[in-house]
């Protein structure tokens, strides 16, 4: 998602490096390969014609403090153009009300009903709500059947009452709710391949019945710049509170997500990352506009952390990693909590430079993990904590201890101490743009 982009937005930035100050003729091929990339990343044609203006006189209209390179200048206005498309701040889901009702609407085959039990799997993980999901897609096949399997897989409880009216299932699921004690309430609405009179006046009717606190419509991000259309069709008809795009982990441009808000005014809520009921991300414009430009996003990696890594452990080994302490035993200890986050290389992506580094195109099978634990395992507690003293001798030993070979000792080694100096980096403040 956004890597092509935002390597040719990145590239064009490094090209007035050095200049002394900045002026219409050192940025006007930056500015051509920046209009480039967006275009080329299906990015709406009205929407990047006024990108590239605004940067331009907001460029040529400011003067270069002597602490700031021109570059860095650029780069800065650069990605506060970039969160004025994405929406600038965070639109909170609204979850104070009791019950609070949710209604997802959107095309068949956007993901649907996938992203309900996401929805209601980080409610009540995050918010500790008591979700209800309601089945009122009565007419693709096997809908009411994937949604009772969701809930059934997560054990949050599914309301559904075959294929009668949307309407009766609505109603009585409202009751159900409040007799049931559910705080939340997630309506599974019907889709169609395209925006019908039909569809549109079943949905209305339930708005109308249901007035739900919120209407997310579920794009899917693949469809380019005809998701703005498919935006206006539905909230021509119903007061839309924002959109959730899915499939954002495919090959998608993700040009969508900087047309959406500037075209329509409707907020990106949330993002599709993974098919798996824990891949749904909330949606942080300036988060989003640093992971463009490849500077990383180390509050969401906080947040992943959060609640798996002890506080004190964590303040233990932020100064470890200041002071460049940090050793085997500790990387050990990270390692299982790792384990826990989920894919490896989730995170990785996030990491300031990654893709730099080449860390976004990296693929970690489970199975290396239990290698590298095998690895440290057959090292002595002296070892781990002073891994310079691994000579021939010894890692020959670990070889045969952890069945590895000493090419993969020397391998894990080698990037153990890349990891120590960019983690002492990043603690310092001392961590330099990707470009």
């Amino acid at each position: 998602m956004f890597e092509y982009m935002g390597d040719r937005i990145s590239n064009a930035i490094k090209n007035i490096r050095g200049m002394g100050r900045i002026t219409e003729e050192n940025i006007s091929e930056a500015m051509r390969e920046i209009r480039m990339a967006l275009l080329e990343a299906d990015v709406n044609y009205e929407v990047v014609k006024e990108f590239v203006r605004n940067v331009k006189e907001k460029a040529l209209g400011m003067e270069v403090e002597k602490s700031l390179k021109p570059d860095e200048l650029f780069i800065k206005l650069v990605k506060d153009e970039l969160i004025s498309l994405l929406g600038t701040d965070y639109e909170e889901l609204t979850t104070n009300k009791n019950p609070t009702i949710l209604m997802l609407v959107g095309l068949q085959g956007s993901g649907k009903t996938t992203t309900v039990g996401k929805l209601a799997n980080m409610l009540r993980k995050k918010h500790k709500k008591n979700p209800l999901l309601v089945a009122c897609d009565v007419y693709r096949p096997a809908a009411i059947d994937q949604l009772v399997d969701i809930g059934k897989s997560l054990n949050i409880k599914v309301f559904e009452k075959g294929k009668i009216n949307p309407l009766d299932i609505v109603k009585e699921a409202l009751e159900y709710a409040k007799e049931n004690n559910h705080d939340y309430i997630i309506i599974d609405t019907a889709g169609r391949l395209h925006i019908d009179e039909s569809l549109m006046n079943e949905l209305v009717e339930i708005n109308e019945l249901a007035k739900p606190d919120e209407i997310l419509l579920v794009i899917d991000a693949m469809m380019g710049q005809d998701a703005i259309n498919v935006i206006k069709g539905f909230n021509d008809k119903l007061p839309l509170t924002g959109a959730i795009l899915t499939k954002m982990d495919g090959n998608t441009k993700g040009g969508v997500a900087l047309s959406v808000r500037h075209l329509t005014n409707i907020p990106i809520k949330f993002l599709g990352t993974s098919e798996k009921m824990d891949g749904l991300s909330e949606f942080y414009p300036e988060r989003m506009a640093e992971r463009i430009l490849d500077m990383g996003d180390i509050l969401s990696i906080a947040e992943k952390v959060e609640g798996i890594i002890d506080e004190s452990e964590a303040e233990d080994l932020a100064k470890k990693m200041k002071k460049g302490n940090y050793d085997l035993e500790d990387f050990l200890t990270n390692l299982k909590q790792i384990k826990k986050l989920g894919p490896l290389e989730n995170i990785l992506k996030m990491l300031p430079g990654a893709r730099k580094m080449g860390l976004n195109n990296i693929n970690i099978n489970p199975k290396d993990f239990s290698h590298i634990e095998a690895i440290i395992l057959s090292m002595t507690p002296y070892e781990r904590r002073h891994p310079e003293v691994l000579k021939n001798t010894r890692k020959l030993r670990i070889s045969k201890g952890s069945g590895r070979s000493v090419e993969e000792i020397n391998r894990l080694l080698k990037q153990f101490e890349q990891m120590k100096l960019m983690m002492k980096q990043m603690s310092n403040g001392n961590m330099k743009l990707p470009f």
